[in-house]
């Protein structure tokens, strides 16, 4: 059985099912303490997808091990903040407890199949392992929820290859395995961090049309966190922006696709092949520069020095968090204080 929502809760009689808030992780590193995360916060609606978009470095997959408190610690440590399941902190959990909830109400799709999976046992047996473990299930009935998983997700004649092992399967029927194994409990979130990583342009598609027609199936929500805005226009509800450990922009994914209002998403957009507006031979938009180093943070926008609006106290103070169109887009950039809303 699921545990029971603890009595310290955020938000209830809402439809948000995910909050986060004030999240900060830091690790301490040779060159000194890295400050990962900083003040991250966003919620997830039961049913629907937000997507967690960035460049690499920018602090997506650790945002996601972070909630599912799998940070590792030393050199790691959560400093900060709230993951509110449903009205309960899973930071708050003690480690028993929080084990109750990981594959079992929230989920993750790691990035890497392979690694991900054991080759020491049959795909069955680790499907079927949340289902014994969270259940109660015998190892019969885990293996008929294995068999039924795997037919679930595309996988031809399940009954037999529930027995066969991860390097029998191709890149995309491991990654298929591997949603499988985080929907075997039927999670209430559903973590898919860059679910597609290393597989061809048809297998993407497929993936993606996958995780939409479970997440339809199932009402699981899901945080999808990728680099691809083609990705983030086809499944994303809203979208939040991360920029060097913070969320910089969030809104509706139509509107920020639209309109987006912080220089960085407007430079990510630019960049995507699909919203080439230059001529044939031409070179696709760029963002100058790179992700700054954690480790050298100053004040001011982490995005200054790429930046080009940029202002002069953008390299001195932090922009505060402004809300725009009546609440529902949120930005962190000085360029729109004069538009916040009242």
């Amino acid at each position: 059985m699921r545990p029971s929502a603890d009595t310290d809760r955020i938000g209830e009689g809402t439809d948000v099912l995910l909050e986060v808030s004030d999240l900060g992780v830091e690790f301490q590193t040779r060159g000194g303490v890295a400050r990962v995360l900083d003040d991250v916060a966003f919620t997830v609606r039961r049913g629907e997808t937000l997507g967690l978009v960035g460049e690499s470095g920018c602090g997506k997959s650790m945002t996601a091990l972070a909630m599912m408190r799998l940070i590792p610690t030393p050199p790691g440590r959560i400093t900060s903040g709230r993951v509110a399941l449903d009205g309960t902190d899973l930071l708050a959990l003690d480690a028993s407890r929080m084990r109750a909830y990981r594959g079992n109400r929230i989920s993750m799709i790691f990035q890497e199949p392979m690694t991900s999976l054991n080759p020491a046992f049959t795909v069955g047996d680790q499907i079927g392992e949340a289902v014994r473990l969270h259940q109660g299930a015998s190892r019969s009935a885990a293996i008929e929820r294995a068999v039924e998983m795997l037919d679930a997700v595309g996988i031809p004649a399940a009954k037999s290859r529930v027995h066969e092992y991860p390097h029998q399967f191709s890149g995309g029927m491991r990654q298929r395995v591997m949603i499988a194994m985080a929907l075997a409990c039927r999670p209430d979130v559903l973590i898919a961090d860059e679910p597609t990583t290393a597989l061809d342009v048809t297998v993407q598609a497929q993936i993606f049309d996958l995780i939409a027609e479970l997440r339809e199936r199932t009402g699981t929500a899901v945080l999808l966190i990728t680099h691809d805005m083609g990705a983030i226009a086809e499944m994303a509800d809203r979208v939040a922006v991360m920029y060097a450990g913070r969320i910089v922009e969030e809104g509706s994914t139509a509107e920020v696709l639209r309109s987006p209002k912080h220089p960085y998403t407007q430079g990510l957009i630019g960049c995507a092949p699909g919203r080439r507006t230059t001529g044939f031979g031409e070179p696709l938009l760029e963002i100058p520069g790179t992700v700054p180093s954690l480790l050298e943070r100053r004040g001011g926008c982490a995005f200054a020095e790429r930046c080009s609006q940029v202002q002069a106290r953008c390299r001195t103070q932090s922009p505060p968090e402004t809300r725009l169109d009546a609440g529902r887009r949120r930005v962190r950039c000085w360029l729109h204080e004069q538009a916040a809303d009242a």
